[in-house]
């Protein structure tokens, strides 16, 4: 059966563009055949095209889901150039509370009935994934918004501003912006001091383990033994903290789950293939 696909650009409510796909399978009738949407976040130094996210996003489609992905407002991309750090002015003024409101603002717009009338969406069954930082996004937006019924997360961070020490921070408040080495671009990223400001400025509302202890909608996370950003060990603290956390362990994964940018292969590495299996299972359950 064949693949809907469109991409197509959403405006957040600063009028910021984000680069927006959607895939589900075409069918005759299909919006009286309704499916659950998935909402994908990427993490820091992402986008939604990085390694074989679209091949899984196909996968996604196949087993009868709406996958939805999109670049964050201020990744550093440009609709133009959506897999290249080109617009760094951008990704030095990005926040926490930019992506929150960034991921709200997809919600709220897969909600209109414009977008339910052209696409076979479920809008009472929104499900969200998110990789790394986009992980801890989609905790907090999961936790604040009660529209999402589910919740996956692949190698999530647990806390924001736990590896900035304070010398760092006292540096960075002196010259006003930091740099950040993308190991596999060459490039320093730029990181203004604001992004320290704004976290500070909204710790209650960035409260991942707060957010995670008062979850109540079914959550499973992902992680991969083999983490070198985020190791395995972060998923006590995770438990800790909600004890009905569905907690899955990928073997031999990294952080990336065997993907790297750019992809040449044809086939989803082994360790995403787990990946993929352990949450079209879990959100499949119970729709």
């Amino acid at each position: 059966m064949e693949i809907y696909f469109e991409e197509f650009i959403i405006k957040n409510k600063s009028g910021y563009p984000m680069l927006t796909d959607i895939r589900y399978l075409k069918n005759l009738n299909e919006l009286k055949n309704r499916k659950p949407i998935i909402i994908f976040s990427h993490g820091f130094k992402g986008f939604k095209d990085f390694g074989c996210f679209n091949l899984i996003a196909n996968e996604f489609a196949k087993a009868g889901f709406v996958y939805l992905k999109f670049n964050f407002s201020l990744n550093g991309t440009t609709p133009e150039k959506p897999i290249e750090f080109l617009d760094l002015k951008a990704f030095s003024r990005n926040t926490f509370t930019q992506e929150l409101e960034d991921l709200g603002d997809i919600i709220d717009e897969v909600c209109t009935e414009k977008f339910i009338n052209n696409h076979p969406i479920d809008i009472n069954q929104i499900f969200l994934i998110g990789h790394s930082m986009g992980g801890g996004i989609s905790i907090l937006k999961a936790y604040q918004d009660n529209r999402i019924k589910k919740l996956v997360t692949w190698a999530s961070i647990f806390q924001f501003g736990k590896f900035w020490s304070q010398e760092m921070i006292d540096k960075w408040k002196i010259e006003g912006i930091r740099y950040e080495f993308n190991s596999r671009t060459k490039q320093q990223m730029p990181l203004k001091y604001l992004i320290y400001q704004d976290f500070i400025d909204n710790l209650e509302k960035l409260d991942i383990p707060i957010a995670v202890k008062n979850l109540e909608i079914p959550f499973r996370l992902i992680h991969g033994d083999k983490d070198e950003t985020l190791p395995v060990a972060i998923t006590n603290l995770f438990k800790e903290a909600n004890e009905n956390i569905d907690i899955q362990i990928v073997e031999n994964a990294n952080h990336t789950f065997g993907m790297m940018q750019p992809w040449k292969e044809i086939d989803i590495p082994k360790q995403s293939i787990s990946l993929l299996e352990i949450s079209i299972i879990f959100l499949l359950n119970n729709i």
